[in-house]
């Protein structure tokens, strides 16, 4: 600078002013208000450019170390992965955008931008049964107490399937989700079993109300844009409460002896009544042979008598001794007496001849006739 190479006479240094003296030396030229310690202009800038050669250290390899660090933070925070289980949702300002980052490696633009992860699997939410969580230990075994439509009781364990279709609703409609499946399920099922008999609940008709419970769990879910589909509701065990359940199984015990007996009176009933039909049966097939033969034989009677009817008009005398003979044969075919008749012209048969002998096992007597 000009005054740099102002040289003076007396031994003056360089450090002098623009007027040729240091500032806080004596001469005749101009001071500057404040004293004579004040820096002059030279002094500031030589300082402030000492500073920032060599004020710092390291120099300016500790400032682009620094300026690494700060991009290594920056890529670290703007650089994500999904996992194959799980679909991202990206936030600008926090506001969701429309589409989803799939399973894989993605960038955004750090602090700008930021991610929220959801996971996509099947989940199960048991109500009725006890759980791992402190809090929920002693709520969780009166979840399934229920009053059936005819004033009992009943203990119900059942289990919630559901997935995630919508992670922006799921994220940002409802705060607590899973509570929101377990609040909509167990008020279903307390719909559904307050207007069943306990008996349907027990055993007869447990499909029925699962989808039935189904069918409502969705409805109140969609209307609050949780964004989960229920996929299954699965009825584990119903009964009555454990204070209850000797008495209970007594009932059950005398129901099942009632419907045994029921069933072997029936089958007993059926056995007695299928030995009266076919003994019935057997009587009307009996009779209407009966029936049939007596009628047959009537019939043949009267036909053969018509026969010799006509017959006994064609020649009377004939006929009439006919009949006379064929009525004698078929009496004295069962009589034990044999008839001899004797004439005045001979002596007859030979009187020795053992007539009734000659009939096997006769013993009868033989009587002699004019």
């Amino acid at each position: 600078m000009p005054w740099e190479s102002n040289g003076g006479g007396g031994g003056r240094n360089n450090n002098g002013g623009p007027w040729g003296q240091a500032p806080g030396g004596g001469g005749g030229g101009p001071r500057r208000p404040g004293g004579g310690n004040t820096p002059n202009l030279e002094d500031i800038l030589n300082r402030g450019r000492d500073q920032f050669k060599g004020g710092i250290p390291g120099g300016r390899w500790a400032i682009i170390g620094g300026i690494l660090a700060v991009l290594a933070f920056w890529g670290a925070n703007s650089v994500y992965t999904v996992a194959p289980q799980e679909v991202g949702v990206e936030l600008r300002f926090g506001k969701p955008k429309p589409e989803l980052a799939g399973p894989g490696l993605h960038f955004l633009l750090w602090p700008v931008d930021t991610v929220e992860r959801v996971t996509t699997t099947l989940n199960q939410t048991q109500i009725g049964t006890a759980t791992a969580n402190g809090s929920r230990q002693s709520q969780a075994a009166s979840d399934g107490l229920m009053l059936s439509g005819d004033q009992n009781i009943v203990n119900v364990q059942f289990s919630v399937f559901w997935a995630i279709d919508n992670p922006q609703e799921y994220l940002f409609n409802v705060r607590d989700q899973e509570s929101m499946v377990r609040f909509a399920a167990e008020s279903a099922m307390r719909e559904v079993v307050g207007r069943r008999p306990a008996q349907d609940i027990y055993s007869d008709d447990r499909s029925g109300i699962s989808e039935e419970v189904l069918r409502i769990i969705r409805t109140t879910l969609d209307s609050y844009g949780l964004g989960v589909n229920v996929t299954q509701i699965l009825i584990e065990n119903a009964g009555p409460p454990s204070e209850v359940i000797d008495a209970f199984n007594e009932v059950q015990r005398a129901r099942q002896d009632e419907t045994r007996l029921q069933e072997e009176a029936r089958s007993y009933a059926n056995t007695l009544l299928g030995d009266a039909r076919g003994r019935a049966a057997a009587l009307r097939e009996e009779a209407a042979a009966y029936t049939n033969r007596v009628v047959q034989e009537a019939t043949g009677e009267s036909e053969r008598f018509n026969a010799i009817y006509a017959e006994y008009v064609n020649a009377p005398e004939v006929t009439r001794k006919r009949l006379f003979l064929e009525t004698m044969e078929q009496v004295m075919s069962s009589s034990e007496k044999v008839l001899v008749e004797t004439g005045a012209g001979g002596q007859g048969v030979i009187p020795y001849l053992p007539l009734p002998e000659l009939r096997p096992g006769a013993t009868t007597n033989t009587t002699t006739g004019n």
